[in-house]
């Protein structure tokens, strides 16, 4: 079994965070803040927010690709992490055209064993060379295959239709809304599972194994697949991420 990386922060307190049911209590030993000037009095401890949980998870949350098939929690808090997407992100217009599926163990080997034998193809076709299938496509499926599970992301477009048909002057916006909200589970599931332990990379081999996924788990060929987020047990720490200047990024106007 691989060794569980420590994270700086209490996991548990975070899913609780961000949607888990039953009454969150913070459980961290208080800690005794810095003395202020020309004083021997302490300032009174505060314990952490809910804010606090959330910018701590959303700080945790990053892309790593060496991933075990350990998990630190039963299939139920998966399951139960995923409805919670589906219940609480938001849609444009309440469209609620999000379709989650999710592959785990076995049947998360049979979805990477899909993207394999495809790139296979383009490879028999020229398409894609030989050599870079090997030495860099190959490595990178089966590494995506060695994790534990794979949520895919989908969009159900009859859902979408109906409110493009209700308001003409929107039409050609529902779409890109409905990828708006699309990539809003995505954030919520990578985030949320992060928090209960797991690692996690997103994916996008859509739409090269688009009908073979529908084929081989029985799913509407109309749905349309956007993404991939393949999570397992942490086998590296993340890197380091290089930030650009936040003032090159941020502007706030009217301040106090």
């Amino acid at each position: 079994m691989a060794t569980r990386i420590l994270r700086p922060f209490n996991l548990h307190t975070i899913s609780r965070a961000l949607g888990s049911t039953g009454t969150h209590q913070y459980l961290s030993a208080s800690r005794i803040s810095p003395l202020r000037p020309f004083s021997t009095s302490f300032r009174k401890y505060t314990p952490p927010t809910m804010t606090d949980a959330l910018v701590q998870a959303a700080q945790t949350r990053r892309t790593i690709y060496k991933l075990g098939k350990n998990s630190p929690v039963p299939n139920s808090k998966v399951e139960e992490l995923v409805n919670a997407a589906i219940l609480n992100v938001p849609s444009s217009f309440n469209t609620q055209s999000t379709r989650l599926v999710v592959v785990l163990r076995e049947e998360h080997e049979k979805l990477w064993d899909i993207a394999i034998e495809a790139f296979g193809g383009l490879v028999s076709t020229g398409a894609v060379p030989e050599e870079v299938f090997k030495n860099q496509t190959l490595p990178k499926l089966q590494g995506f295959r060695a994790a534990l599970g794979t949520v895919l992301f989908y969009e159900d477009p009859a859902h979408i239709k109906d409110f493009q048909e209700k308001f003409p002057a929107f039409s050609d916006k529902f779409e890109p809304w409905a990828d708006h909200t699309n990539a809003m589970h995505q954030y919520f599931l990578w985030t949320a599972l992060e928090s209960v332990g797991f690692g996690a990379n997103l994916q996008h081999y859509n739409p090269l194994i688009d009908a073979k996924v529908a084929q081989q788990w029985n799913l509407p060929t109309e749905w349309r697949l956007v993404a991939q987020l393949v999570f397992g047990s942490p086998e590296v720490e993340a890197g380091e991420k290089a930030q650009k200047p936040i003032e090159e990024r941020v502007k706030i106007f009217g301040k106090l």
